[in-house]
């Protein structure tokens, strides 16, 4: 308790971390509002809502590995400002002029241009922190961060469709732009410490790197990556595992919004709170297999916990389709938190113990753009594919794919040690 308020009494970290609270719940916001604004466009609409998500996601594949450059030679704290005040812009133009066009395609470049700042602004708040705070208080601080982060999102989710109900989906955007702005305003007010500023005959050295990165962070890593799963048999299982995961994930991400818009006649109030319930279950689910977790093997409680969220996911799409029960539908959800979050934490784990030092950056890399193309990729896919079979049918399909995965796993592997 002493170390935590030795923390809390760091005006910097202070700073950055009440920020970073008005910022996650800043993000949440701005996905309701970017859902409720395609729900009135083009209600029911999975693929419309899909080509707006992918906008989120693809910066991951082209900025991401740019970002890492960029932000490792320059002032980390200038770097979240300048993220924080365009961002504000680019959210502030949404509904002041964007929101009444009858083309959604300058939306769609807005939105694009947020998600590509953020892969700036992400990186640089993680490497920031040890800027700001003692060595002995580093672990304090992290855990910090994420959990309020993990806190603040959660409860993102079930106020900003409240948010978003009440004031409209130009309040939501205007208010999600002063979130962004506050948080700016409050990373501008930490002192400014050793930072890495690019000059100008280092222009050119940068530009170099970019471009050796790019070529090697997707390409040349990968093959590393591919001829050490050659001897690595468990590392080939969970990169199987993450693909039907959040290729699952995927599949039923657009279609879930536009299913709980439908059955409970809502645009996002009641999706945010359902949301809030998911996000509570992923954290007491992460608490629940820390403190019992080592008891089981790895693999027994990946493909346990894929039956179970699969019957989760099946029983909720169910249930609400014959009779709208929310309280019903919230558990379902919490349920389904729980079931998600040690198949997470088992994978890193396992990646942790059987990978060497000099492998594990390349191993999670490759993680990264497994699961981020699996989820984009099936989300495209089903988003389509529902416009002629239906929302129900995909949930159901996906969730009983699930528990056979599931059950398939904890048949076929002969699981001593591990």
């Amino acid at each position: 308790m002493s170390r935590f308020r030795k923390i809390i009494k760091n005006r910097d970290f202070l700073l950055l971390w009440i920020g970073q609270v008005v910022s996650q719940f800043g993000d949440r916001l701005n996905q309701m509002a970017l859902i409720a604004f395609i729900f009135k466009r083009a209600p029911g609409s999975t693929f419309e809502l899909a080509k707006l998500m992918a906008l989120t996601i693809i910066p991951v594949f082209l900025i991401g590995p740019i970002a890492g450059v960029y932000v490792d030679r320059w002032d980390r704290r200038r770097t979240m400002f300048v993220c924080d005040l365009i961002r504000a812009l680019l959210v502030f133009v949404i509904p002041f002029f964007l929101i009444d066009m009858k083309s959604l395609f300058p939306l769609y470049i807005i939105v694009f241009l947020i998600f590509c700042l953020s892969r700036f602004f992400v990186p640089a708040k993680l490497s920031i922190i040890p800027d700001l705070v003692d060595k002995e208080d580093l672990l304090m601080a992290n855990s910090l961060v994420h959990t309020t982060g993990m806190i603040a999102m959660a409860m993102g989710f079930g106020i900003g469709g409240i948010i978003v109900e009440i004031l409209g989906v130009k309040g939501g955007f205007y208010l999600d732009s002063a979130t962004f702005l506050i948080s700016g305003i409050l990373i501008f007010l930490v002192s400014a410490k050793k930072g890495l500023r690019v000059r100008a005959r280092e222009v050119l050295k940068v530009g170099k790197e970019i471009v050796e990165v790019i070529r090697t962070s997707i390409v040349e890593e990968l093959k590393d990556v591919f001829v050490f799963l050659k001897k690595q048999e468990n590392i080939k299982t969970i990169l199987n595992i993450l693909f039907v995961l959040w290729a699952a994930l995927g599949s039923i991400y657009v279609i879930m919004i536009v299913f709980i818009q439908r059955v409970f006649s809502s645009a996002v109030k009641d999706l945010g709170f359902l949301f809030v319930y998911l996000g509570c279950g992923l954290f007491f689910g992460s608490l629940l297999y820390g403190r019992f977790g080592k008891r089981f093997s790895y693999f027994k409680v990946i493909f346990f916990s894929l039956i179970f969220a699969g019957l989760s996911l099946g029983v909720f799409t169910i249930t609400s389709y014959h009779f709208v029960d929310f309280r019903l539908a919230a558990l379902l959800f919490f349920v389904l938190g729980l079931s998600v979050s040690p198949i997470m934490i088992a994978s890193s784990t396992l990646v942790h113990e059987l990978t060497d030092t000099n492998m594990r950056g390349k191993i999670f890399t490759a993680l990264e753009i497994v699961v981020h193309f699996a989820f984009l990729v099936f989300m495209l896919i089903t988003s389509s594919l529902s416009e002629y079979i239906g929302q129900f049918a995909i949930l159901i399909i996906v969730g009983g794919i699930m528990i056979l995965v599931g059950i398939g796993g904890m048949f076929r592997r002969n699981d001593k040690v591990i």
